[in-house]
Order: C-alpha cells, then structure tokens, then sequence
C-alpha cells in the first residue's frame, strides 16, 4: 500500500436518506476530489477539506463507509484512523467522504441523573376503551387523578406534527418561557413553544395531540397531569399543586379531528425548572434519536442523556435513554421476534435468486427457532472448482438480544486469502448442532475428493466429521490443543515457562519429518516430563505435519477466516435476517472485488504463491544435484536430500506439505530442462483463483412476507429461541495463541496460576 495514491471523493451539504433495506444514501451537496495516501496527517488533510468547501474546522465532522457497508459510519478524528481509512480501501481507487459540519454544543450541567425507572406522570394514560367524564373547568374538582401507575404510554400509528403558529398574547403564560440559563440547553425544544395555540386549534388524533402537548409542555418546562384521556377527549392540568393551567380537547362530531374546547393558558408555578424528564416517554426519546441513531449505531445511553438535556433541557435517566433506545432500533432495524417468523420465507427468497443455494432451517416442538443453514452457490462452486480440498471449521458466539452462537466453514483460496463457504446459525453450539451442520454441508456439495477439515477435537465434532465425510482427515486446530495443554498441566509453572512449551509444541507440529518432531519434543521433555506425556497422548498423527495424512497445506488453525467471523461481530446486534443479509453481501463484495484484482494478475501463480516460489529459487545456487537413478536425484547443500520428480517428493518433505516445490525439487527441475510451475499445485495457479471468484452472488429483495403462503414451509411459525443475552458487557472471544503473551494470576498462597488467593482451593 506504501505510495500507493487513493482519490477521496469529499462531499459536503447533502443529507443522508434511509432506503428500504436499511442502507444509507447520501443525496445533494458538493462533491471535490483530492489525492490522499498512507504519508499525509489528519491535520493536513483537514486542512485541506476546511479550504475546498470553506468551512470552519472545529465544527467539521469527517466520515466514511467501510468498503460493503452502507448503514454505518465511521469517524475520522486522527492519523490513525486516516491511516485506517487508507488501509481498509488500499484495494479501490476511491472512497467517499462525507463532510458534516456540526454546532457545537455548550458543557453539560453535572447534575446527577435519577436512577427512578418509574412511570412518569406525563407518560401515564388510561386504556383507550376507559369511559371517564370531561371534568369542566369549573365544575367538580373532586375527581381523583389518574393514578402513576394506570398504564403504559400508548404508541399510536399516526405521526406527531409540529404546529408552528404564533402565540396570542392573551394566552401567553405568565412566566418566561426559558431562563437566561437554560436557554442554550434547550434550542431544541423553542421550536416546539407554538405547539399548541389554544382554543380551536384542530389535531388529526388523539396521538397527536398528545404528542403536540408533550412537546409544548417540554418547551414550557412545566409537568402535566392527565384527569381525562381516552380515544376521544383528553383533559390535562398542570402537575403543580393550585396552578390553573389546563387543558380540554375532544373530537369533533362527525369526524376524527380532536380539537381543543378549552383552555387556560395561565401558570403560577415555576414550572418545572429541575428539568426533570416526566415528560420523556420512552417512545418520544426513540423518536428524537432515531434520525442519529441510523449512522451512529453504538450511540450510548450516557450520551443519549447528555444530548437530550442539551437539546431540550431534559434530565433522563439512564434507564429512560436505554429503553428509548431499544424502541428507535426495533423502528430502524424491525422486529427481532418478526425476523424469526420471516426465516421460511427468506430461505426461500435466498434459493430462487441464487439458484444452486442451499438455505434451510429448523425449530424445536414449541416452534422456537432451532438452527439456520446458509450456503450460496458461488460459494459451493468457487470451493469445488478453484479451492484446495480443505475447510477450517470455527464458532464464535453472537451478542444479540437472542444469543446464539455462529458456526462456520471457510476454506483457502490459492493466494491463501479467506474464502467463505458456509455458515449456520444456532441456538447454542452443541455436538448435534454441529452433527447437522456438517450434514447440511455434505448435501451441498457435489465434492468426491477427500476434505482435509482444521477444526477442534472436541469428541462430538471428532465423530461426526468422521460418520459424514467418510474418507475425510480431521487435522486438530493447533490454538485449542495449545489452550487444553495448559489448561491440563496440573504442575506449577510460571507464565515465562508456559510460553516457551507453546513456542516448543508449535515447533513441534510444523517439524516436517518425525526425527525433527523428536527432536523438538526432547526441548519440551526437559521443561515438563508432564508436558510431554500430555502431547505422546494427544495422537500426533492428527495434528503434526511428520504424521498427518491428509494435506493442510500448513495451516494449523481453525481460526483462519477471522475475517469472516468480524462480518458477523459486526451485524450481530441486527435481528436474524438481517445478520445473514449482511454477511450475504460482505461475501458478494469479496467475491466482486477478488475477482476484479484478479483480471489484473499476469503471472501463472498468485502473488503470494509467486513470492513462496521465488524465494525457493533463490536458494537453489547453492545446491548440487546428482543423479541417482531415473528421475530420482540426490540435492547436496546444508542437508543431503532426495527428489523424486515423477512422485513430487522430497526428503525434506518440503514439497509435500506446502504443494509448491522445495528449494531442493527446483534446483532438480532446473537441471531436467524444465519449469517449476509446471509442478505446483493446480490450486495456485492465477486461472484456478479466477475460477474460485467466477460465479456472482446476487441481492435478495427485501420484500414483505406475502399474506397467503403457498407451501408447508411457508406454513411453518418460528419463534425467537428461549434464550436472552444476559445483564451486563458481553465477553469477547479471542483467537490465537497470542493470548499466552498476557500476565495469569498467581496465587500468593500455593502460587498456582489462574487464581488469586481469594479464591484459592488449597487448606491453611
């Protein structure tokens, strides 16, 4: 990437449109194009946009779409994030930025917020069908008030519209409106002081008066309190005790149209200056974040509350701006519990646009979602026709509302870049789950080749690779067998000496012949005779490259396709239907974009493979080559090594493990007249990489379930599963064993690792 030149497309004085499939657009402004690379800072750059559109640098925001994803934004706020940007489009010739210029809010008061998740008074409303008497101005005043906790606020269809329309002074209320103080904590609320005018101002519902009272009430900064409120009247008086403020409006005879009959206008409170958030129903703080929410989707309650008391002068709590927030995200996203019912009709979808699919799932006896299995076509046909025979199988554990867990299949395309072939959704990662993924996956392929799978040995996944894909080899991932060795070694070792047995197991199963595998197993035996039991008995014949059978091509870990496994860290808050259409198209993004690099290729082999080579080659001119018999030869240099060209062998097995000729094999080939290439495996070649990227995945509409369902799929309710995320931070799973790098506990009693002394098992 280093001097390579990206054209940034900035755009300024648009505004960003929501389409139907959740996707953001950006429409209208200015657009300028500059030259940016990995050398210039973010000030630079600044500086050079804050010229182009001339506008004012503090108050400039500067954002971009990560390459495949049009719902959410990213910030640049310095070099690193600059450097970020570049990198993470170092395959495009361009990338859009979009520059907002934002006003700059004043500090925030430090007042505490209330911890109370009670009902407020103003959220408090009686069941629609209630049958209550209009209480007159002046008449009986006995009627007890509503009490707190009658019901919850009402959501109704139609939407609030904001009356702007000038106040009479008759009915002005006798207190100003904001102090000088508050007024620049709530310029978000002064245009909502002429929601309501008074007598004979007509609303479309019910609804909307309401929520025009509400508004007006927030820019008054008093509390109200409903006396009367069903589907065709409402009374409301001021919250403070002897104030006359009130209010009646009741619908027209005839009509739907609700219009104020009544009202006195006139305070002789204070209203309500504590700036409490009575008035914020859950459902009005969704409908003031949601607009923000649409690109900022890791929004924060603590920063909800912080913008809505700036804004209009509100103090919630942090339970009102998290529950204010789950309803804007079900509005923007739609229903988690819906998207479960959509999975027959979606799998369906996914199989009639890209046909040769396999897209199928299953529930449980009470209908609750059980499981999902997604296989696109140009998956399948990209692994078959262009892949080594070899799937890395790997589960990560998804953060939604309902949990679940994301099990996967990927494989090695031949520049050694992550290839997805299959996926499936689960209620949880059991020995069934993955018994019957691996079955949805052997019915997807047409494969006849033995598969080579890198996957745990836990026993259940151990059995079924085994009963499914019968003539297959299961090659232990390398990073569990580190994880179970220490977690075994019941000895006392400190952390320096558990580093140096992973380093020594990982030479180990990367030796290629068993005199080196002894070799680097004596290293380990004179650390820990414990250690060394532990990895006699692990049968090295599944994991180390001088026993295995199959080929892994030397990859040792399951975890290879973290790229894939972050598509679905990154859409895993979305409900399920969603999740898989994201994925759907980070894989056809992939696939567009491998392919395009591709046609630019003019070498036989891949670049990464032509690299392999070359530095094989370079070691060939210190080699000499005898011939010994036919077409086997013997290689002098630091070893004495024998090639057999006619079986692509070597003793330094070299040839075998990688699939490209050794040092040794090419100097061979040399002497016969012949190329290299001509001996590397098929699955390296530029034309095999292009055939792996040929095929296309194509969009699935986003369109309604139909009202009629035609088959007994189609038929089928499915249910959320019965599982919920738990309170507090999810975990995060890592990968690798760089996890070894960082400091264990040690007891200070038994010095054991692991735990402290707290929680020390060991007696006094």
């Amino acid at each position: 990437m280093e001097g390579k030149k990206i054209i940034a497309i900035c755009q300024s004085g648009g505004e960003f449109l929501t389409e139907k499939d959740g996707t953001l657009s950006y429409r209208g402004g200015d657009a300028h194009a500059i030259d940016i690379d990995d050398q210039m800072t973010f000030n630079e750059f600044k500086t050079e946009v804050t010229e182009m559109f001339s506008c004012s640098n503090d108050n400039m925001s500067i954002k971009y779409f990560l390459p495949g994803n049009k719902k959410t934004l990213i910030t640049v706020s310095n070099d690193k994030d600059l450097k970020r940007m570049i990198k993470f489009h170092s395959d495009f010739a361009t990338v859009d930025i979009y520059v907002i210029e934002e006003i700059v809010a004043p500090d925030v008061s430090n007042m505490p917020a209330s911890r109370s998740s009670r009902t407020t008074l103003s959220e408090t409303v009686v069941p629609v069908d209630a049958s209550l008497d209009v209480v007159d101005f002046v008449g009986d005043t006995t009627q007890p008030d509503i009490p707190l906790d009658a019901s919850l606020d009402i959501v109704d269809d139609a939407s609030p519209i904001d009356a702007h329309i000038d106040i009479p002074n008759e009915i002005s209320p006798i207190f100003p409106l904001l102090g000088h103080n508050d007024e620049k904590h709530a310029k978000g609320a002064q245009q909502w002081q002429n929601a309501i005018t008074g007598v004979g101002q007509r609303f479309s519902s019910v609804h909307e008066f309401r929520e025009s009272l509400r508004k007006y009430a927030i820019a008054h900064q008093f509390a109200f309190r409903y006396k009367k409120n069903d589907s065709h009247r409402v009374t409301v008086k001021c919250k403070a005790e002897g104030c006359p403020w009130r209010i009646h409006a009741s619908r027209l005879s005839t009509t739907q149209l609700i219009c104020i009959k009544k009202m006195n206008p006139t305070h002789t409170c204070e209203g309500a200056v504590a700036t409490t958030g009575h008035q914020a129903t859950r459902s009005w703080v969704a409908s003031i974040i949601k607009e923000k929410l649409k690109f900022l989707p890791n929004y924060k309650p603590k920063d909800i509350v912080n913008d809505i008391k700036q804004e209009y002068g509100i103090q919630l709590n942090y339970f009102q701006a998290w529950r204010g927030k789950e309803i804007a995200k079900e509005q923007l996203q739609g229903s988690y519990k819906e998207a479960y019912n959509q999975l027959p009709f979606f799998c369906d979808k996914i199989m009639e646009t890209n046909p040769g699919s396999l897209a199928t799932f299953t529930t449980k006896e009470d209908s609750s979602f059980h499981r999902l299995f997604v296989s696109f076509h140009a998956s399948l046909y990209g692994f078959q026709q262009g892949c080594r025979p070899l799937l890395f199988l790997d589960s990560i554990p998804l953060k939604s509302k309902y949990q679940g867990t994301l099990l996967a299949a990927t494989a090695a395309d031949g520049n050694d870049g992550v290839f997805p072939v299959a996926f499936t959704v689960v209620d949880a990662e059991t020995d069934d789950n993955w018994h019957w993924f691996l079955l949805q996956l052997k019915s997807a392929f047409s494969i006849t080749c033995p598969i080579t799978f890198v996957a745990d040995r836990q026993k259940g996944l151990k059995e079924s690779i085994a009963d499914i894909f019968k003539d297959s080899y299961h090659g232990y991932c390398l990073r569990y067998l580190t994880e179970q060795l220490i977690r075994d070694l019941k000895g006392q070792f400190s952390h320096e000496v558990k580093r140096l047995m992973v380093e020594d197991l990982y030479a180990v199963a990367y030796a290629p012949r068993p005199e080196n595998f002894q070799s680097c197993l004596e290293s380990i035996k004179s650390i820990s005779l414990e250690a060394y039991n532990w990895i006699v008995q692990s049968e090295p014949q599944n994991w180390a490259n001088a026993f295995f059978q199959g080929a892994r091509y030397n990859h040792m870990a399951s975890n290879f396709g973290e790229l894939f496994y972050s598509w679905a860290s990154d859409a895993h808050e979305l409900p399920i239907t969603q999740m898989v259409d994201v994925i759907r198209g980070k894989i056809m993004e992939l696939i567009y974009t491998r392919r395009a690099e591709s046609n630019q290729w003019f070498t036989r082999l891949t670049p990464s493979m032509e690299e392999k080579l070359d530095k094989e080659t370079q070691k060939v001119r210190n080699l000499q080559v005898l011939l010994l018999v036919g077409n086997t030869f013997e290689v002098r240099g630091d070893s004495t090594e024998v090639v057999d060209v006619d079986r692509w062998d070597c003793s330094c097995r070299g040839w075998q493990i990688t699939g490209l000729p050794c040092c040794h094999a090419i100097a061979v080939i040399g002497c016969m007249g012949r190329s290299p290439y001509d001996y590397c495996s098929r699955y390296f070649t530029t034309e095999s990489y292009r055939l792996t990227y040929s095929e296309s995945i194509h969009p699935v509409p986003n369109v309604d379930m139909p009202v009629v369902k035609a088959s007994s799929q189609l038929a089928v309710t499915v249910t959320p599963p019965p599982t919920r995320r738990p309170p507090g931070r999810p975990t995060t799973k890592k990968y690798g064993p760089q996890e070894m790098s960082k400091r264990q506990l040690q007891c200070s009693r038994c010095k054991g690792l692991g735990h402290n002394k707290s929680t020390c098992k060991e007696l006094l």
